[in-house]
């Protein structure tokens, strides 16, 4: 069996042959995979354009650059952070107990900017003010004493008193007008004297006066020397006192700008008769009255103001902590999604007011905060969103012409320019930086555009510089990687393909076609032009990396670094995939393996536009909305109608200009979670007719809207006989090859030159545009020739599956000749038995014989 056995080695040899095989192919293989993996820093050839963006004080920003940089040295100081809005409720004994009787309450969230001061109006100072002023330790802001004395006994002088400490308290003070009362000078009698005079002074200035036994000062002769001109009006003019009114219809009024104290004197010496409040028969023997007024003050950081001190009362202000916008108004921003949440009975709770908040996705994050007194509960609203436009206004309203719930209006209502029930915790605020000394504002704390390219995080209020260069250590550091793994690659290639003249042992893959292929498959294409390029460099070499004698890759530093120094930007061309336009509303997207270099005229048919519905009107100056408006918005509807692009939209009511309703219905339809979380938004707008425009932000076939009404008002009371137009997606060729459009976006199709060739048209006018350039890179012709290389049917992969389908076929043979020499070893057993039992056969006929031929010979 052993000589049987013999052809089986044969086998085994021819199976390990092409085990060898498939190992070096899988040597090669990862040999091309890490090759490829160098690739990936140079496929793109804006990654060759980044810049690197450095801080001098990284605690108070960070940064980075891309490519549109401008490589410099700049100053940033930072002296306000972004930050969001927070309201707070009074407090609540429960935060389980209904609030209110349960009626539906429609909860509707704007969001805008504040504008006014935020703080708090004191009431006018009391005479005892005016006469003994207010002594020290009265009043405290946010913990810091006031210095007052006798001297301060007007408005004008607290409001000094409060300025000066306002570095340490954040709160600046305003002293209102000091007016006289309106109906002072009601009953103005005619003057007359005998033996005294009589003289009428306002703020220490003399407007009328008689000597002893004069008349003829009336009402009518006052308003002829304040109606001017006259020294008495000159001299009001240059205190700063103005007047309205007159004396003859008695509601003279004086008033005094800058909060000072203001005196209204009648100087009497000897006998007089008539003056303020007096018969032309009564005695006058003199008067003074003072008016007062009283300080606003007003937070930096539109926070709330804590006053304090042993008589805060005396400066016309409450102790405590409070503060409400002042004069305010709020104007919604239409870009900023609204949205309403529904209270009723099963919810009217604090924390089922909460979990509706929550739950309802809009843009506002509620929580519940106990500060352990005996109405320890209070709601918290804060803003998901930083800047100045993330205000919130909170409206309530009921169903159809029910009113709100009483108790939660009363509880959460907050609109800046009205009834503000629930308090300011929190302003919501701009960051604010200067760059090389130009203001710059920012809604959030990521900075964008500040500098073209560079995009900051500021972190906290400071100052820093940023250095902003180019990132040419990083590109080198790429490029002698790539370098490296493609030696490395060739190294594999060589071992396995070539002859060691040392050991004398060829590779495992030496003569074999396939290996043979890759190495001259890459070596040819890094040795070729690169085809549509355009820029100083066209081949490798230009930058330094050439062949060397012993087939690897050099890098000449030197000349690396001069290509650097002169042209950096082109470098990138030589590696990546580039695309450019010539006009600058064409832009390159992106392209395919299947796309071929060159240039290609680009021609227009028609540009992608929006759907869109228009009002058959124009806008009246006001529209209301009233109470439960809700629409059925469709949006960007598909082919056959997809209910998931239909969702019923809440219109907050109210009386709006047309700006403001076009804010309020794009917020309001952004605002609905089905058209957010699915990338679908719109733009309202008011044309140059007048018109209400409602467009999907989206352009093409897919763009398209539909409006109708559920309830309140109806849609037809603002769109009514119009009809919506269907968004257009972009036509046109590219080198007249034809193109497939969607929406702004236009691709070469499969088949022709252009095919995966992506670029974006995003305005102009139709007909020739231009061209497009593209051309393919050393390093991404590369990745798609590993990709193609190492793909399913690529030429490793069938070269590995042929080997495969070989090592199986021997073993099939080698299995088979097993069997057979099964069979031949049986049929050996088969002969050894037969042929063993004729021996023992033949064993005892020899036993038989030798005893008979022993008898015979004993009887002989």
């Amino acid at each position: 069996m052993a000589v049987e056995q013999q052809p089986l080695a044969k086998f085994q040899q021819k199976q390990a042959s092409y085990q060898a095989s498939l190992s070096a192919y899988g040597s090669l293989s990862g040999a091309i995979g890490v090759f490829q993996s160098s690739l990936g820093s140079l496929t793109k050839a804006s990654d060759f354009n980044a810049l690197s963006a450095t801080p001098s004080n990284a605690d108070v920003l960070t940064a980075s650059a891309t490519s549109k940089a401008v490589a410099g040295n700049y100053k940033v100081n930072v002296t306000q952070l972004a930050q969001a809005q927070t309201l707070t409720t009074p407090g609540i004994a429960s935060n389980k107990s209904a609030i209110g009787l349960g009626a539906k309450t429609t909860l509707s969230f704007q969001f805008g900017t504040v504008s006014g001061n935020y703080g708090q109006a004191g009431t006018a100072l009391a005479g005892s003010v005016a006469m003994n002023g207010i002594s020290n330790g009265s009043l405290t802001i946010n913990g810091t004493a006031i210095a007052t004395d006798s001297t301060t006994t007007s408005a004008r002088a607290l409001a000094e008193a409060i300025n000066a400490k306002s570095t340490t308290t954040g709160v600046t003070a305003t002293a209102t007008p000091a007016s006289t009362d309106g109906t002072l000078f009601a009953g103005f009698g005619d003057v007359a004297t005998t033996t005294g005079t009589y003289a009428l002074k306002v703020g220490g200035i003399e407007l009328a006066a008689l000597g002893e036994n004069e008349s003829g000062l009336t009402a009518a002769s006052l308003d002829a020397t304040l109606a001017g001109p006259s020294t008495a009006l000159t001299a009001l003019t240059n205190a700063g006192i103005t007047f309205t009114g007159s004396a003859a219809n008695g509601d003279l009024t004086f008033t005094r700008a800058d909060g000072a104290n203001l005196a209204i004197e009648e100087v009497v010496t000897g006998d007089a008769t008539g003056g303020i409040g007096k018969t032309d028969v009564d005695v006058n023997a003199g008067s003074s009255v003072t008016a007062s007024s009283s300080v606003s003050l007003s937070s930096s950081d539109a926070s709330p103001i804590t006053v304090g001190g042993s008589n805060p009362a005396a400066a016309g202000l409450t102790a405590g902590t409070a503060g409400t916008y002042l004069g305010g108004g709020f104007s919604q921003d239409a870009n900023v999604a609204s949205g309403t949440v529904t209270i009723d009975s099963t919810n009217n709770s604090l924390e089922g007011i909460r979990d509706a908040v929550n739950k309802a996705g809009l843009g506002v994050t509620a929580t519940i905060v106990s500060d352990g007194s005996s109405t320890p509960y209070h709601l918290v609203f804060t803003s998901n969103a930083t800047g100045a436009n993330s205000s919130m206004k909170i409206t309530l309203s009921g169903t159809d012409t029910d009113p709100p719930d009483a108790a939660l209006a009363n509880l959460l209502s907050y609109d800046p320019a009205g009834d503000q029930k629930m308090a300011q915790t929190s302003a919501a605020q701009d960051a604010k930086l200067t760059v090389n000394g130009i203001a710059v504002t920012s809604k959030s704390n990521n900075v964008g555009e500040a500098i073209q390219g560079v995009n900051l995080t500021v972190a906290q209020t400071g100052s820093s510089t940023l250095a902003v260069s180019r990132n040419t250590t990083q590109v080198k550091t790429n490029v002698e990687a790539f370098v490296k793994a493609y030696n490395d690659l060739a190294g594999t290639l060589k071992k396995l393909t070539g002859y060691n003249p040392d050991t004398k042992s060829a590779g495992v893959l030496q003569g074999d076609s396939t290996a043979q292929s890759v190495q001259s498959q890459m070596r040819r294409m890094l040795t070729s032009n690169i085809t549509g390029i355009s820029g100083a460099f066209s081949n490798l070499s230009d930058v330094g990396i050439g062949f060397t004698k012993d087939g690897t890759l050099a890098l000449d530093s030197s000349k690396f670094q001069k290509a650097i120094d002169s042209n950096f930007a082109d470098i990138g061309t030589l590696f990546g995939a580039v695309g450019k336009t010539t006009d600058n509303q064409v832009s390159f997207t992106s392209s395919s393996a299947a796309t071929k270099p060159g240039t290609y005229d680009l021609e227009i048919t028609q540009l992608a536009t929006q759907g869109a519905l228009t009002s058959g009107t124009a806008l009246p100056p006001t529209t209301t909305i009233a109470a439960n408006t809700t629409w059925a918005v469709t949006l960007n509807d598909s082919t056959p109608s997809n209910s998931k692009n239909t969702a019923m939209v809440t219109i907050p009511a109210g009386t709006y200009s047309p700006a403001d309703l076009a804010k309020v219905v794009q917020s309001s339809i952004n605002g609905t979670s089905a058209f957010s979380t699915a990338g679908n938004s719109v733009t309202a707008s008011v044309d140059a007719d007048g018109m209400l425009v409602v467009s999907s932000s989206k352009y093409g076939s897919v763009s398209n809207i539909a409006l109708n009404s559920s309830s309140g008002t109806t849609t037809d009371s603002l769109f009514g006989g119009s009809t919506a137009v269907a968004g257009l997606d972009v036509a046109g060729t590219l080198g007249g090859r034809p193109v497939t459009g969607s929406g702004q976006t236009m691709t070469g199709q499969a088949g022709t030159d252009v095919e995966g060739l992506k670029i974006e048209i995003t305005g102009g006018n139709i007909g020739p545009r231009g061209t497009v350039s593209f051309s393919q890179g050393y390093a991404y012709q590369m990745n798609n020739l590993a990709t193609s290389m190492l793909s399913k049917t690529g030429q490793i992969t069938s070269r590995t599956d042929g080997i495969n389908q070989s090592i199986k076929s021997v073993q099939k043979q080698s299995d088979a000749f097993t069997d057979k020499l099964a069979g031949i070893e049986a049929r050996y057993r088969k002969q050894y038995a037969a042929l063993d039992v004729m021996l023992a056969n033949m064993q005892t006929t020899s036993n038989y014989l030798t005893q008979q031929l022993s008898a015979l010979a004993a009887n002989s």
